[in-house]
This record gives C-alpha cells, sequence and structure tokens, in this order.
C-alpha cells in the first residue's frame, strides 16, 4: 500500500521545492525455522513442567489416590522411562519422599535433545 503525497513549498525565490512522502506499511512475519523453533521450545517445555512436576509431588509425598497426581506421574512415566537404568539406583527415598533420579536424569536430557535440536533449526535460518 503505497501512497505518494507531494509538497510544494514556495521559498523567498518563489522556486518551487518539490518532496515526496511514501507512506509504506511493513508487515513482518517469523520464518519458518523460527516457527519451528517457537514450537520446539513450546513441546519441550511442556515436557521439562511434567518432569519437574512429577519431581516435586514424589518429593512432598503426593498422594497417589489422586486423579490429577495419578495423570502426572502416568504422563511423566512415559517421558522418564527411556532414562531408567542410567544411574544404578533410580530413586532414594527418605520417609514419605522420594527422590527420583531417573526424572533428573529424564529433565537433563530432555534439556539436551531441546537444545540440539533448536541449534539444527539454527543452521538453517537464513536471518543473521
Amino acid at each position: 500500500m503505497n501512497e505518494d503525497r507531494t509538497m510544494v513549498q514556495q521559498t523567498e525565490m518563489d522556486t518551487p521545492i518539490r518532496r515526496t512522502f511514501v507512506d509504506e506499511t511493513v508487515r513482518r512475519t517469523p520464518s519458518g525455522a523460527e516457527v519451528a523453533r517457537r514450537i520446539v521450545v513450546f513441546v519441550f517445555g511442556i515436557v521439562q513442567l511434567l518432569i519437574a512436576l512429577r519431581i516435586v509431588l514424589l518429593l512432598v509425598g503426593a498422594d497417589r489416590a489422586n486423579a490429577l497426581v495419578r495423570a502426572i506421574y502416568d504422563v511423566s512415566g512415559v517421558l522418564v522411562a527411556p532414562f531408567e537404568g542410567i544411574l544404578r539406583t533410580d530413586a532414594m527415598s527418605a520417609g514419605g519422599s522420594v527422590l527420583d533420579l531417573s526424572a533428573l536424569v529424564a529433565l537433563i536430557g530432555w534439556t539436551i535433545l531441546e537444545l540440539v535440536i533448536i541449534g539444527a533449526i539454527g543452521i538453517a535460518r537464513r536471518e543473521p
């Protein structure tokens, strides 16, 4: 949408000076690589949130009979499963609290995977 407006001014010597102004609207949208990066950050953010919730709920000894707690354990269990067995012990417990070491390893592992994917997307970006 370009609109030219011309303004003519008279100087002291009655010589017209012509000035042109152009109104232009520029619409910027993120590139495909930027959209992909945002999606990766969002998805891995949800994964990291679920694993962090699992760690906290196990530490405070949340009641597994509660439907929400059970749902978080079930979903995060799938995300933690690939990282079980990496350490000699998967969890440490004291009283009613459990420190899920596998979940901590999973949190680190998913974060590293996120950084690798974001790095690969960064290679494909065209912007400086």
